[in-house]
């Protein structure tokens, strides 16, 4: 088998749809794949052969680890289903598709090489694609040592027009299939999402970062950004990141590390500043500047009281249309909003 140049296309319904593969279950069926014509019409009948030799050079594993490999996906691959979602566009009222990836598989141990088939209900999704599919080259994934890096690597090349990826974190566990020990953000980042992007940057022809979004005070979404690296010799091109949105002149990302239990985003970034302005060292010039400020407030605190106190009251924090920023507790004492 020409090993060389094999190029992966699926279906944008498999590219999103839920499975959960070992690293060598995914390269298997990965490689399988990139032996397909996606142009021409694919036979339940049709085999695909790979052997031990082609493995070590797909995947740079030692001859020793090809064959062991090899041995184990021929026991487990035949158990393993995914979940395509939507699988009918002519037939709405059918929500979900669970097949299996192939319908047969042997090691041939003479020969060091197993043989396999495709599932009848997969086919659809690897052959004569038309439309909405994701093409990318098998050895840009070769040497990735997590499933999750190839998973995340193929969500963002079904997006690589556009060089930026929002994805939902409960729908990313969803289709990653992973349980309840990953609920926190600090496990999934840790054990899915840095091991990932690593993978990526170290061993694919991409490089990607990231940010998160909340919504309330719950981390929902991440936001991927990422570029094609140049050829060698060439300098690097700047990813453009995603513009840091600010709260009261503090970026998110440090209103997320330093939030406090069920601080809102505007009481923290609130504290954040007060904390700041409490190590300050002022020149002569700053207090009488400050001094000149914090006259101004308090003449326009004391014409309604009663209402900045209760925004305080609310939000930790007073702002006062004419004056730049949050005014925060200690200029807000110096005004004698507490008097």
């Amino acid at each position: 088998m020409n090993t060389k140049n094999l190029t992966v296309c699926k279906s944008n319904e498999v590219i999103q749809a839920g499975y959960q593969l070992s690293l060598n279950e995914q390269r298997v069926v990965l490689a399988s794949i990139g032996l397909v014509d996606p142009r021409k019409e694919l036979l339940v009948t049709d085999r695909f052969e790979l052997a031990a030799k082609d493995f070590v050079t797909m995947f740079g594993v030692s001859e020793k680890n090809a064959y062991k490999a090899l041995i184990e996906v021929a026991q487990t691959l035949f158990k393993r289903y995914v979940v395509i979602e939507k699988p009918f566009p002519d037939k709405p009222n059918i929500n979900k598709l669970q097949t299996h990836w192939i319908s047969s598989i042997c090691y041939m141990e003479s020969e060091g090489k197993i043989a396999l088939t495709f599932a009848p209900d997969l086919i659809p999704y690897l052959s004569q694609l038309k439309g909405s599919f994701t093409r990318y080259d098998l050895k840009n994934i070769g040497n990735m040592t997590s499933t999750y890096g190839i998973r995340l690597y193929e969500l963002l090349m079904q997006w690589k027009g556009t060089g930026k990826r929002e994805i939902e974190i409960e729908w990313l566990k969803k289709q990653f299939e992973l349980d309840a020990s990953y609920d926190r953000m600090f496990d999934l980042k840790k054990r899915v999402i840095d091991p990932a992007v690593k993978d990526i940057n170290n061993h694919s022809n991409y490089t990607v970062s990231w940010t998160q979004r909340k919504t309330g005070r719950k981390v929902t979404h991440l936001i991927f950004a990422f570029s094609e690296k140049p050829p060698e010799g060439e300098k690097p091109k700047r990813i453009t990141k995603p513009k840091e949105k600010m709260i009261l002149g503090v970026p998110v990302s440090e209103i997320e590390k330093q939030a406090r239990g069920t601080e809102s985003y505007e009481q923290a970034a609130a504290r954040i500043n007060r904390e700041k302005d409490t190590k300050k060292t002022p020149t002569e010039t700053n207090k009488e500047q400050n001094y000149m400020r914090i006259e101004v407030i308090k003449s326009l605190i004391n014409k309604n009281k009663d209402f900045y106190l209760d925004e305080f009251n609310r939000k930790s924090f007073v702002t006062i249309k004419g004056i730049n920023g949050a005014i925060i507790e200690p200029d807000l004492k110096l005004a004698g909003l507490f008097d």
